[in-house]
């Protein structure tokens, strides 16, 4: 059911450099953006799922797949500025355009396939419940522990990160969380007080580590690829 007046922002850039179009190149049968529409539709949570991007390729495809589209992002389009502030516009751009106001964004970063409506519908009830400002999609760090992390120096002898938890027995550490931009949510009156969804008080909320995966380079593509096949 649509909840209050909830918007979906996936923030969808053109000029990907690790991986060229990586925002519609093929991921299992369907364009990267494909899937993250797909979640959001079938979460019926939204009143709008709008994609935000600075290319009529993309705006194409995200149309032909069912997302809203009707106008071309007008800031924040390079690769130094934040998310959050290509959002922000996003909103501004939605106001003006459908004459709406909207109290909840969610933002579903298009490089997070394998997240799906259920992954959306959990962490949405879990922040209207906890009544919070702003969450955070995360994963807890399994096989591959921080604490047991290492620099190296030019002869590639290694300096322990932490020291003291070499000492520990890993099942006495205490577990350590990633954030991933598969599900990042917000009220949208404190979001534009403070600028960032790292804003006063934000919060983490658990995934699933496969649902969390974000592709920025190839290796986490043929990765997810293999995650979407044993799923499947």
């Amino acid at each position: 059911m649509v909840t209050g007046n909830s918007i979906a922002i996936i923030p969808a850039r053109g000029g990907s450099k690790r991986i060229p179009k990586k925002n519609i190149i093929d991921f299992c049968g369907k364009p990267m953006i494909a899937w993250t529409i797909k979640a959001a539709q079938k979460s019926n949570i939204f009143n709008r799922i709008l994609v935000s991007t600075d290319s009529e390729e993309i705006a194409e495809i995200s149309s032909s797949f069912g997302a809203e589209v009707p106008f071309m992002r007008n800031t924040a389009q390079d690769d130094h500025s934040p998310v959050s502030e290509a959002t922000l516009s996003a909103l501004s751009q939605a106001r003006q355009y459908w004459a709406e106001d909207y109290s909840i964004v969610v933002q579903l970063m298009p490089n997070c396939p394998l997240r799906d409506a259920d992954d959306i519908i959990i962490s949405f009830d879990n922040f209207l419940e906890r009544n919070f400002s702003y969450q955070i999609s995360c994963f807890r760090y399994g096989w591959m522990n921080p604490w047991w992390a290492h620099s190296l120096d030019g002869n590639g002898c290694p300096e322990p990160l932490f020291r003291d938890a070499l000492q520990k027995r890993s099942q006495d550490l205490k577990s350590l969380y990633c954030p991933s931009g598969a599900i990042w949510i917000a009220a949208i009156q404190q979001l534009e007080l403070d600028k960032t969804f790292y804003g006063k008080k934000h919060t983490f909320r658990e995934i699933p580590w496969a649902s969390a995966v974000d592709i920025d380079d190839f290796e986490d593509l043929e990765m997810a690829k293999v995650l979407y096949a044993l799923r499947n």
